[in-house]
C-alpha cells in the first residue's frame, strides 16, 4: 500500500516536471526533488526517466479509458454515449495542453517511440468501445460500416484536438459532429438479411 502511494507521488512529480520542462529536459534529480525524495529512493520505484514517462502515460490513458467505459454504461441514446466516450479522450488531451502548452505534443507522445505502443492500444480500446456502442444501438448495420464509423469518430476527435485555443469549442464541436454522424446512420444501407 505504501509502495503504491510512493509510486503515485513519483508519477505526480514526473507529471509536474514533464509539463514544466518537457520530457527531454527533465532529469531524475528534478523528479526526485519534486517528489520530496532522494534520487536513490525514486529508483526503487522507477528504473529511469523513460520508465516514469511510460508509467505516467499508462496512468493517463487508463484514466481516460475508465471514464470512457463509464460513459458507455450511462443512460442515454447513442449520441450521448458516443459523445461521453470521446469527451473522455478530448478531456485528457485538453488537460495536457492546458497544463503544458509548450510540451503537450511531447507528452502526448505524438512522435515518441517510447509510448507508441501504449497509444496504439489506447486507440484500439477506444475504437472497440465506439464499435460496441454503435453495434448495440444499431444491430441492423453491417460490421464493416460500424467499424468504419468508429474509425471516423476517432479521426474526427483527433482533428478537434489540433486546436484547443478555445477550451469550450472542441467539446461543442464534438457534440455537434457526433449528432451529425448519428443522424447520417439512417442513410447507410442496413446489412442484408442472411
Amino acid at each position: 500500500m505504501l509502495d503504491d502511494v510512493r509510486l503515485e507521488l513519483i508519477l505526480d512529480a514526473a507529471y509536474a516536471c514533464f509539463t514544466r520542462h518537457g520530457v527531454r529536459r527533465t532529469t531524475m534529480d528534478d523528479i526526485a526533488r519534486e517528489a520530496g525524495m532522494s534520487r536513490p529512493g525514486v529508483y526503487q520505484y522507477v528504473r529511469n526517466k523513460q520508465d516514469a514517462f511510460r508509467r505516467l502515460t499508462t496512468r493517463l490513458l487508463d484514466t481516460s479509458l475508465s471514464e470512457a467505459r463509464s460513459a458507455m454504461t450511462a443512460r442515454g441514446d447513442l449520441t450521448e454515449r458516443l459523445t461521453g466516450v470521446l469527451e473522455a479522450k478530448l478531456r485528457m488531451v485538453a488537460r495536457l495542453w492546458q497544463d503544458s502548452p509548450a510540451h503537450a505534443a511531447e507528452l502526448l507522445g505524438v512522435d515518441s517511440r517510447q509510448s507508441a505502443d501504449l497509444l496504439e492500444a489506447y486507440d484500439a480500446a477506444m475504437c472497440d468501445l465506439l464499435t460496441s456502442a454503435v453495434a448495440t444501438a444499431r444491430p441492423d448495420l453491417a460490421k464493416a460500416d460500424v467499424g468504419e464509423l468508429a474509425e471516423l469518430l476517432l479521426a474526427f476527435t483527433r482533428g478537434l484536438e489540433a486546436d484547443l485555443t478555445d477550451p469550450h469549442a472542441p467539446t461543442r464541436r464534438l457534440r455537434h459532429g457526433i449528432a451529425l454522424f448519428v443522424a447520417g446512420l439512417d442513410h447507410i444501407h442496413p446489412k442484408e438479411a442472411s
